[in-house]
């Protein structure tokens, strides 16, 4: 029986593992961590992340041939390939600080592997790592192999949050780099042979480390590109009097364009865009291209000059100030169906408002008051660490801040509602018994685009939705950027 072991239980590893063991019966999966709290919840009737359809995977699978375990060491020297699905944070000091890739927790992987290794493995990069990494964890291993022989692997994940099961099962591409030498391409097909139990032979891809290693960061990067380049657009759409959504829709039907990733919004998150495209900066910059790594910052630049021009829109309609008003957050989760909030446009946009002293109301279906709190408190980059490392929760409350489970309570007595995330309920919402409940006049501030502005205004809203035209009070209070 093949063993497979993967060190990192988080986002990618957790749902990777679970329909590699669920395609794969004969193949043994084991799933470490260090973070008993997290290894305690896989094995629950409460997994750690929320993902449609994961529960039914794992369920399937769990005590079969899918294992979840603190007992690192004992998976890691008995199986025959071992994913590595370790946090990859951006540096917060030192050389590369703010853009370069921390490899601390990579790096003592490849050692404990090298460490308790007692028979030949395959290495599989799973985290997002800058181009060259497998070249440095070759040395780690080879220095440390005691007569063994390792070969690397990258297979980069390319996940949606959201659709992650849909898109591990129907996979537009698998990916598979490594070294073109006899040995690196008999590890090449020993992992494609897993994939190929459910995935078309002409969607596997094989190409060389370095090939795989950046095509991640160059998918990520390109999906960033195209939403800030929309929401650029929004901004000229609002100034202009023209329509966002009708713009998207007219480029997207260019066979060349596509419609995918053309809805204008608050801004991207996640864990990957924003930390791949200051990693491909980085790297950009240390291979002595600047041009090109200044072409890429502009991507994040037009991503943070749409959170604050949402929240300048927001204060200034509200007679320049929100200080002592209450504003409901519709939505924390960086889009809907996932509970993750990494790098969220929720955090940026609560934080602008709060330092205007607004007192917010926040409710999100899948994600916790201790994580929102958190969140509101951490310093950036602090998220991407393990959790062990991350600062503790705020003890204290913030008296600004209430965390509430309904979104009529949220609305309630209200100034104005900020929706932050697409959740399906809040298009479906009784906007007359809405209007009723809030202070007058009534804002809505759309951020994703998910209501009928026209229905709202003829309740007695006054609405803005991202790229779309303004209706006469917003055009009398126009947002100083």
């Amino acid at each position: 029986m093949v063993k497979i072991c993967c060190i990192g239980a988080g986002y990618v590893g957790g749902p990777t593992m679970a329909v590699i063991a669920f395609k794969c019966p004969e193949i043994e999966v084991v799933v470490v961590d260090i973070a008993a709290p997290r290894i305690n919840a896989w094995n629950s009737d409460h997994l750690p992340i929320y993902e449609p359809g994961l529960d039914d995977v794992v369920k399937q699978c769990r005590g079969k041939n899918l294992f979840f375990s603190t007992d690192v060491e004992k998976h890691v020297a008995e199986a025959d390939i071992v994913f590595v699905s370790v946090n990859t944070p951006t540096k917060t000091q030192g050389l590369g600080a703010g853009k370069a890739a921390d490899l601390t927790y990579w790096e003592s992987a490849a050692r404990m592997i090298a460490d308790v290794s007692k028979s030949d493995k395959i290495v599989v990069e799973k985290s997002t790592v800058p181009v060259k990494t497998a070249e440095a964890i070759e040395r780690i291993l080879t220095h440390n192999r005691k007569g063994i022989n390792f070969n690397i692997l990258s297979n980069p994940e390319f996940l949606a949050e959201g659709t992650a099961i849909a898109d591990l099962f129907n996979p537009d591409r698998v990916l598979i780099g490594g070294r073109e030498t006899p040995e690196g391409q008999k590890a090449i097909k020993a992992l494609k042979d897993v994939y190929a139990h459910w995935v078309p032979d002409d969607r596997i891809l094989c190409t060389n480390l370095w090939s795989a290693e950046l095509s991640k960061l160059a998918a990520n990067a390109f999906l960033a590109q195209r939403i800030s380049s929309v929401n650029a657009m929004s901004a000229l759409c609002e100034a202009t009097g023209a329509d966002v959504s009708q713009v998207s829709h007219s480029i997207g039907t260019d066979s060349r364009i596509g419609p995918k990733f053309l809805n204008a919004s608050v801004g991207f998150g996640g864990s990957c865009f924003q930390k791949d495209i200051l990693n491909l900066v980085y790297i950009c910059e240390c291979n002595g291209l600047p041009e090109v790594a200044n072409y890429w910052k502009q991507v994040i630049k037009v991503n943070d000059y749409q959170k604050t021009r949402f929240v300048n829109r927001v204060v200034s309609s509200m007679f320049n100030t929100v200080s002592g008003k209450k504003i409901a957050i519709l939505g924390f989760a960086f889009k809907k169906d996932t509970g993750d909030t990494r790098e969220t446009p929720a955090i940026d946009v609560c934080k602008g408002l709060l330092g205007d002293k607004a007192k917010l109301a926040i409710y999100d279906p899948q994600v916790t008051e201790e994580q929102i709190l958190k969140d509101l408190s951490m310093k950036k980059f602090d998220w991407d660490h393990p959790a062990h490392l991350q600062p503790s929760s705020p003890t204290t409350s913030n008296k600004q801040v209430s965390v509430v489970w309904d979104a009529y309570e949220a609305i309630k007595d209200a100034h104005g509602i900020c929706i932050l995330t697409e959740w399906e309920e809040f298009k479906k919402l009784d906007y007359q018994k809405v209007y009723e409940n809030m202070q007058k006049p009534a804002f809505v501030f759309d951020g994703r685009n998910v209501v009928d502005a026209n229905k709202l205004r003829e309740i007695g809203f006054i609405v803005y939705s991202i790229g779309k035209p303004l209706d006469a009070w917003l055009k009398d209070m126009p947002a100083v950027a």
